[in-house]
């Protein structure tokens, strides 16, 4: 069930709502529980066993971590929880990887098990390890109510693309949260401006992309437009999730941390990735990267713990060689600007801008391909590397065509509608008219959204693929 769509807006959400409200305090956590497990099983409901199986482990090993803390079992009690995760998780996004490069090396046919991928199983697996490693490290107490943990991890306004919420930032607002009208309503806006991101924008720059691929006309121009609209639909479509997700945690009274802050207006790659998808990095940072050694160690170890965390990185967002390689890219750009490029990027504001412009569009150029050669394939096509024309008839009509909504969402990409809407709110009238125009503003929004999702626009969701 999409966030954005029908069912999920004007029949489950109101549900769950005004059920969520009805209920005493003491029941709202089972109430988010039962409509996370609904929402996740709507589309695939035997992968609930997974979830569960997930849940149920991290709730025992945490108990078993925290009972037996400073006896000399809980380092074995987490390895295990910890394999159990990623073993859950290898064999339902890994396995026919891993069964395909065998046979690809062995010249084998070893068959593969064809497992659909359970949506969200990214997102709960790190959840369910931040936890019980939390647990072991002490952070946090053990919960030892399952409705709590299990309504933390199967929560489902960031359950299928995140933020990836850690318990350990959560765990006060299971027990004791506040809800308000004020609360509530800022949570509507913010969910509002995240549909309006993915449906107004997202999802037209999407529909080009697919256009690009169907075209029998190719051209560098055709290219260079692709790789500017698949960029930036990937922004609008992950960070309006993202805000979304956000968005209705302020509506069931949790605070859930931000995941993006304008990320393409970064001045280096390191900045970039503080900015882009903020719970993932600091995830891998905290649960991966420290504990390898991080940056305390030698310069070989730390480049090759760099090297670790970003093929890491790369495939988790995907079972697939050019997932790897996106991942890898950004390692070797954020060693070199570490060992040489920091101090020349500061220097060079305009550069250091188109820099990573550049970097980024290439990056998701290989993020986007069906498989590594195909990668280069377009890359080179780019540059002019391949036998066509550099613009056709067909390039230019669709330059001309999405030419608005791609400055729209090149504007929209940076801090300057925040803050034209900001200086707005500063003047004494112009404060009173925003407040008037702000509900008007997104009631209009919601009703343009969901003419789009009733007429049976183009409407795909990136992150369900990870």
């Amino acid at each position: 069930m999409l966030f954005s769509s029908v069912t999920f807006l004007f029949y489950f959400l109101p549900v769950v709502v005004a059920l969520y409200f009805i209920s005493p305090m003491c029941l709202k956590n089972g109430v988010l529980l039962l409509a996370s497990l609904f929402f996740y099983g709507w589309g695939e409901p035997r992968y609930l066993a997974f979830m569960l199986l997930s849940i149920t482990q991290g709730y025992i090993f945490g108990l078993l971590i925290e009972k037996y803390r400073g006896k000399g079992r809980t380092k074995a009690l987490l390895t295990a929880s910890v394999l159990f995760s990623l073993l859950l998780l290898g064999y339902c996004k890994y396995a026919d990887f891993f069964i395909s490069n065998f046979n690809l090396a062995t010249g084998l046919s070893v068959p593969l098990l064809k497992i659909a991928l359970p949506v969200g199983i990214s997102f709960y697996t790190f959840q369910v390890i931040s936890y019980t490693v939390d647990v072991y490290r002490g952070t946090v107490p053990a919960q030892r109510n399952y409705v709590d943990l299990a309504a933390y991890i199967a929560m489902f306004p960031q359950l299928v693309a995140g933020p990836i919420v850690r318990y350990a930032d959560i765990a006060g607002q299971l027990r004791d949260r506040t809800h308000s009208l004020s609360g509530a309503a800022m949570g509507v806006r913010r969910f509002i401006i995240g549909l309006s991101k993915k449906v107004l924008i997202a999802n037209q720059l999407g529909a080009l992309v697919a256009v690009f691929k169907e075209s029998a006309e190719p051209s560098v121009l055709f290219y260079w437009l692709y790789a500017a609209a698949y960029m930036l639909h990937i922004y609008f479509d992950f960070s309006g999730y993202s805000d979304m997700a956000i968005g209705l945690g302020y509506v069931f009274g949790f605070r859930f941390p931000e995941n993006f802050d304008y990320p393409y207006i970064s001045r280096s790659i390191t900045e970039f990735w503080r900015r882009w998808h903020i719970s993932l990095g600091a995830w891998f940072r905290d649960y991966l990267y420290i504990p390898l050694g991080g940056n305390r160690v030698g310069k070989p170890r730390w480049l090759f713990n760099i090297a670790v965390v970003w093929a890491a990185t790369g495939l988790w967002h995907g079972a697939a060689w050019n997932f790897a390689l996106w991942g890898l890219l950004f390692a070797a750009l954020l060693m070199m600007e570490k060992l040489w490029l920091s101090g020349w990027l500061k220097r060079h504001r305009v550069i250091s801008h188109l820099y990573v412009l550049f970097l980024v569009m290439v990056s998701f150029v290989i993020f986007d391909a069906e498989s590594v050669a195909a990668a280069f394939s377009r890359i080179s096509a780019m540059f002019g590397g391949q036998a066509m024309p550099v613009l056709t008839v067909e390039s230019v009509y669709y330059l001309k065509s999405y030419l608005v909504i791609l400055a729209l969402a090149l504007i929209g990409a940076t801090p300057l509608p925040k803050k034209l809407a900001a200086l707005a709110g500063k003047g004494r009238y112009t404060r009173v008219a925003c407040h008037i125009a702000e509900p008007v503003a997104c009631l209009v929004l919601l009703t343009v959204c969901t003419a789009y999702l009733i007429d049976g626009s183009f409407n795909p969701f990136l992150y369900f693929r990870f």
